[in-house]
């Protein structure tokens, strides 16, 4: 990258090109700009980094496993997505909040989300998994987009309480297209709000190519709101790390808003409801394959000195492990009491939920009503047969 391609700030003023620090191959590249920011990454923090995309890879796995077995209701895979999900998640502080979509399992994972607490709303069994203050992590949001609102919300609140801490919003190419998102930029820019907008570009909004979305790389939609943007190669670990880290760094000094466009792929389905053969090809699986965050990792770690081949063998019985603390966690789900649904939908009480719980109640009495008549008729049946 030509160092003329950056302003001041050391962000990229021409978004057609990326960050990019270690290639697919595992070579790395020198860069002035973004190298301070990684200088802290030994061998042994790099070796971290590739177990947290290692393990989350191997829980991913079994969580399509567990669905197509039906343990789970629906499952939205993050296969190829770890280096985004991992690099950024771990440039933040324990007192910064992630506002996630429904793919976030990495940044989940990093923010010390349990198997069960990750897999409850997957299984049908509760609204969330887990309480976002402990965690410093808000439940999955569905509606695509609207977790952006939140995060800008939240960043301001936090300057208004004098706090240098910072949110990041995740979200997908697809949710750029979204209204929320939009208005999220406005306000961020407006009132200078503390947080990180990291688009996930995984060239996929389930079946429409990024290239119908948008005409010029996301992250020149940054310069339309007033805030800088970086395009960055999101399958490649040290990169996203060293972009989140100047982006948050820049938030915590009062500059503002950034947005990150990490410029990644969805190996898998949108969700496990989804066949992504009906619009892309093994071709282009097949490129994609070959940018693979983990191996360049490795290939990196080998080039250093490591014995990379048992570190990979160290890590994947370690993921195993996970994989099967995850299988275990889920099947011991219990199924909640059918009236618990109405609690925690409001602080207090009111009449309307009231009234629905009362219907909800006599709903269910009707499943005991033709059980008891179900056992009536049958027991009538035998005692005719015995006469």
């Amino acid at each position: 990258m030509n160092p003329s391609d950056r302003d001041a700030t050391g962000l990229l003023t021409r978004p057609d090109d990326f960050v990019q620090l270690v290639t697919p191959t595992g070579e790395r590249r020198a860069d002035a700009d973004f190298d301070p920011w990684v200088s802290d990454v030994d061998t042994a923090a790099l070796g971290r980094l590739y177990r947290d995309m290692a393990i989350v890879r191997r829980l991913d796995t079994e969580a399509t496993a567990l669905q197509r077995q039906g343990e789970l209701g629906l499952w939205p895979p993050l296969a190829g997505q770890e280096a985004a999900q991992i690099g950024s998640a771990r440039a933040m502080r324990d007192d910064d909040f992630a506002f996630t979509s429904y793919r976030e399992h990495g940044v989940a994972w990093c923010r010390g989300v349990g198997p069960a607490e990750l897999l409850t709303v997957w299984r049908g069994t509760a609204a969330s998994g887990w309480n976002p203050f402990e965690r410093g992590i808000a439940v999955p949001q569905i509606i695509i987009g609207a977790q952006t609102l939140h995060a800008t919300g939240w960043a301001m609140g936090a300057t208004w309480e004098g706090s240098d801490a910072a949110a990041i919003a995740y979200f997908g190419d697809g949710a750029t297209s979204e209204g929320d998102v939009s208005e999220a930029l406005i306000f961020a820019a407006s009132f200078n709000a503390p947080v990180v907008f990291f688009c996930q570009n995984n060239q996929w909004a389930i079946s429409e190519p990024v290239g119908l979305q948008s005409k010029q790389p996301l992250a020149r939609r940054a310069d339309g709101f007033g805030m800088p943007g970086i395009r960055v190669d999101g399958n490649d670990v040290l990169a996203v790390l060293a972009a989140t880290r100047i982006a948050l760094d820049r938030a915590r000094r009062g500059e503002g808003p950034t947005f990150i466009e990490a410029v990644t792929y969805r190996l898998g389905p949108h969700t496990t409801a989804d066949d992504p053969t009906r619009y892309r090809t093994e071709a282009e699986l097949d490129e994609w394959r070959g940018r693979d965050p983990l191996t360049r990792v490795l290939a990196l770690l080998e080039d250093s000195g490591v014995d990379s081949a048992g570190l990979e063998r160290e890590v994947a019985a370690e993921a195993d492990r996970a994989a099967a603390e995850l299988r275990s966690a889920c099947i011991a789900i219990a199924d909640p009491e059918p009236l618990s649904v109405f609690d925690h939908v409001y602080v207090e009480p009111n009449s309307h939920l009231e009234r629905q719980r009362t219907h909800y109640v006599r709903y269910l009495a009707t499943f005991e009503e033709t059980d008891a008549t179900a056992a009536g008729g049958a027991g009538a049946g035998t005692e005719g047969g015995a006469r």
